[in-house]
């Protein structure tokens, strides 16, 4: 699902029109970049949590030539479904 598939979605659902709702998708994806960005969790009950987490520096290898590469340490975002969430997804039927 791509964001104007959402915007779709849940223009369809609310009645309200997709110019507002992609304003209002928009909004809320800048505010998680932006709680991230300034070292902020941000959980959403019953659907997960999206934070921070550092990554270690690692040795890794180029695959080509098997020539050991440094990989420094880094922060990632992650996002962490709730049990809740979990759950739904584990009971959908298996392709």
């Amino acid at each position: 699902m791509t964001k104007a598939d959402l915007v779709e979605e849940v223009s369809g659902k609310t009645g309200l029109t997709r110019t507002d709702v992609a304003v209002v998708v928009d909004a809320f994806l800048e505010a998680v970049k932006k709680s991230l960005e300034n070292g902020n969790n941000i959980e959403i009950r019953g659907f997960g949590t999206f934070k921070i987490k550092q990554r270690k520096a690692r040795k890794a290898r180029n695959p080509r030539t098997g020539e050991e590469v440094p990989v420094p340490d880094r922060k990632v975002p992650v996002f962490k479904p709730s049990n809740e969430f979990k759950t739904l997804i584990t009971k959908l039927p298996s392709e």
